[in-house]
Formats: C-alpha cells, sequence, structure tokens
C-alpha cells in the first residue's frame, strides 16, 4: 500500500487536541478526525492516519506531521492538497504533500519534536494574541529562566513534569532548551527525542516560577530530580503551545 506523508499547520482553539476520540468523547472535533473525514471524502475509501505528536486541546501545530496509507496510488497529489484544504481550512492547512519512503510513520519515524511556549508579559493584555500567547501582567526573567533549564538537557526521568503513561517510562532525552525574549514576548523552545504528556507546559510553569523571583535557579534541577508531579511548578496553559517542528532521518 502506497504511503504518503503530510505536513499540517493548524490553530487548536476549537479542537478538543490532535487525537481522534473514542467512546463518549467520539463526536468531540478534533484535528485527526477532521483530516481522515477529509481523507476519506476525497479518496472514497477509510484513512487512517498518524500524527508524529498528540497536542492538547487548544495547543496549535507549524508543523505536524501526518503519515497515512490508501489501497492505491494517488494520481495528482497537488489536487488532492487543494481539496484537503478546501475541507479542512481555515483551521487546519495541509502544507506539503508527498509520497513517503516504505516503511515512514510520522510517530515512530521522528528522530525528535521542537516545541515554542510564547508568553506575553506586557501589564495590559492583547486581545488579538489570547489565543497564541500565555498572558503573564509581570516582568519576567528570561536569563535566569534560560539558566535554570539547562539542568534539564539531557536523559532524565521526567516524571516531575508530566503524566507517565501506564506501564510507560518517564525517561526522555531532552536535547536542548532555549529561553529567549523579544520587546515583550517571551519565548522558550524545547526539543527532546518524545514527550510525556504536559511535559513542556509543566516545564514552562516551572521556569515561569524562577522568572516571576519565586524560586532560585538551582530550583529547577530539584524539581526534576524529585520525580513528583506536586514538585513542579503550575502547569501553563495550552493556547501559548506549538508544535514547531519534527525532524527525521531523512530530512
Amino acid at each position: 500500500m502506497p504511503s504518503y506523508r503530510l505536513l499540517i499547520a493548524f490553530d487548536g482553539t476549537g479542537f478538543h487536541g490532535f487525537a481522534r476520540q473514542g467512546g463518549p468523547q467520539a463526536g468531540l472535533p478534533t484535528v485527526q478526525g477532521s483530516l481522515e473525514k477529509a481523507l476519506s471524502t476525497v479518496l472514497r475509501t477509510e484513512v487512517m492516519t498518524t500524527g508524529a505528536g498528540r497536542t492538547d486541546a487548544g495547543v496549535h501545530a507549524l508543523g505536524q506531521v501526518v503519515s497515512f496509507s490508501v489501497p492505491e496510488p494517488v494520481d495528482d497529489l497537488p489536487a488532492l492538497q487543494r481539496r484537503l484544504n478546501a475541507l479542512c481550512g481555515p483551521a487546519i492547512a495541509c502544507l506539503e504533500l508527498e509520497q513517503a519512503p516504505d516503511g515512514f510513520d510520522a510517530r515512530f519515524s521522528a528522530r525528535s519534536r521542537s516545541y515554542e511556549y510564547a508568553i506575553l508579559t506586557r501589564e495590559v493584555h492583547d486581545p488579538f494574541s489570547r489565543h497564541v500567547a500565555w498572558h503573564h501582567p509581570g516582568p519576567l526573567d528570561a536569563a535566569a529562566m534560560h539558566e535554570a533549564a539547562q539542568a534539564l538537557v539531557g536523559v532524565h526521568d521526567f516524571s516531575s513534569f508530566g503524566r507517565v503513561p501506564e506501564e510507560g517510562s518517564p525517561i526522555r532525552e531532552l536535547r536542548s532548551i532555549a529561553v529567549g525574549r523579544l520587546d515583550d514576548l517571551v519565548v522558550i523552545r524545547v526539543t527532546s527525542n518524545a514527550f510525556i504528556q504536559q511535559m513542556v507546559r509543566s516545564i514552562v510553569g516551572t521556569l515561569v516560577k524562577v522568572g516571576e523571583g519565586a524560586r532560585p535557579v538551582s530550583w529547577v534541577a530539584e524539581v526534576l530530580g524529585a520525580h513528583d508531579r506536586s514538585a513542579a511548578g503550575p502547569v501553563a496553559p495550552p493556547q501559548g503551545l506549538f508544535l514547531m517542528e519534527v525532524d527525521y532521518p531523512d530530512a
């Protein structure tokens, strides 16, 4: 069966996360559900997709990768892309569509995923960014946040920073994390081989405590070593989080 790789961006505001829902939540709108419905409509066969990352409700993406297979080759990929955009827009945009190499899987073939989190630090909120940034009406020391964050780089047990799946492992390799400022906007970029649920948002909430001066730089390392979710700061709200990029061996 021929396989295809789709690069999408989406505004997660109106969706209950990326992944399709089952059981009593089966009727809730999701990005994956909307995409699969459009693919199945255009290709006239049931299509199931795999996403590189499972984002929570309200989280956005600029570089989500999706793979899918169909019984017969698609003759006109540009036409399929146009029809998908017509059916899925404006909240979902299909940016690229191409045939994938044999054995490609959007999730399991990925080497790393990169997320960015945006925090607006000016005193008065911005009504035009309320769905894409966390409004924090007070100063944040981005340099102190960056310094504290470096304790997280490497292979660690991240159970202090997320929900560990049942019978799953909390061990992840966080490859880089950077905190920078552009005027009133503080941006945190995190790259890891994989993430446990709410890991980035928990890291952000913890770093904000350092940026506020409520906790010292050394505290983040203590939280990491505690292996206890109650040791971390609050979970940052979803709207400031973006899945930016997924890296693959053939990229």
